[in-house]
């Protein structure tokens, strides 16, 4: 059963991939980054969940585009990496 519904779930996401803001595929890139499936499937559905009231503009969206090719789960725990996904600031001392 648990399999039917991740299966279920990843289909509605292929689905709905091509109309998803950059803000949400740096969202979903995060999720990734979960130990396991469980939480991961947690990750996408609070990241589905968020996106129904989210009004993307320019900004935002560009920033989103440029972060998500240099978020990177290995280093998402360093200061560099937060930096890198959009998790913090140059120079905060932590979020």
């Amino acid at each position: 059963m648990r399999h039917v519904v991740l299966i279920a779930f990843s289909s509605l996401l292929l689905v709905t991939s091509g109309c998803k803001t950059q803000c949400r595929l740096l969202s979903e890139k995060l999720c990734d980054c979960t130990t396991n499936s469980s939480d991961k499937t947690n990750c996408l559905s609070n990241v589905a969940t968020r996106d129904g009231t989210y009004v993307a503009t320019e900004e935002t969206e560009a920033r989103c585009e440029a972060l998500a090719p240099t978020c990177d789960c290995r280093l998402v725990d360093t200061q560099a990496g937060k930096e890198r996904c959009g998790l913090a600031v140059s120079g905060d001392a932590g979020i």
